[in-house]
């Protein structure tokens, strides 16, 4: 059972910064792909990003493209998720989850059903 801790949220300003982190206490969890996800009072779980077990791949949704940046430090075995100029639609509660080596394992990138663990998710609220 790979146990998933997000962290790094908080309050940013609109144009601001934040970086969230995915990590797990098991050294497993270089052997999963990562997908970040986030979910808006009211709305659905969407896909945000995805980075692969050797972090060679990754995806991004339309909406975070150029604005976003996932990387994983194997040393550390920690996924990050580097979020800059924010907008306050990107406000929400932020989640990571795993799948084993790809992100397309067992299905796509984007879907909640393909992967296998989840996080508690971290708030992430952009407000002036």
């Amino acid at each position: 059972q790979l146990q998933l801790v997000e962290s790094g949220g908080g309050l940013a300003q609109p144009g601001g910064s934040l970086r969230l982190s995915c990590t797990a206490s098991e050294f497993s969890m270089d052997y999963y792909a990562i997908g970040w996800f986030r979910q808006a009072p009211g709305k659905e779980r969407e896909a945000v990003s995805c980075i692969s077990s050797s972090g060679g791949s990754t995806a991004y949704a339309d909406s975070v493209k150029g604005r976003f940046t996932i990387a994983r430090d194997h040393a550390k075995h920690t996924v990050y998720l580097q979020m800059n100029s924010l907008k306050p639609e990107d406000t929400a509660v932020y989640y990571c989850a795993a799948v084993p080596g790809i992100c397309s394992y067992g299905g796509s990138w984007y879907a909640v059903e393909t992967y296998d663990y989840w996080g508690q998710g971290t708030q992430v609220t952009v407000s002036s």
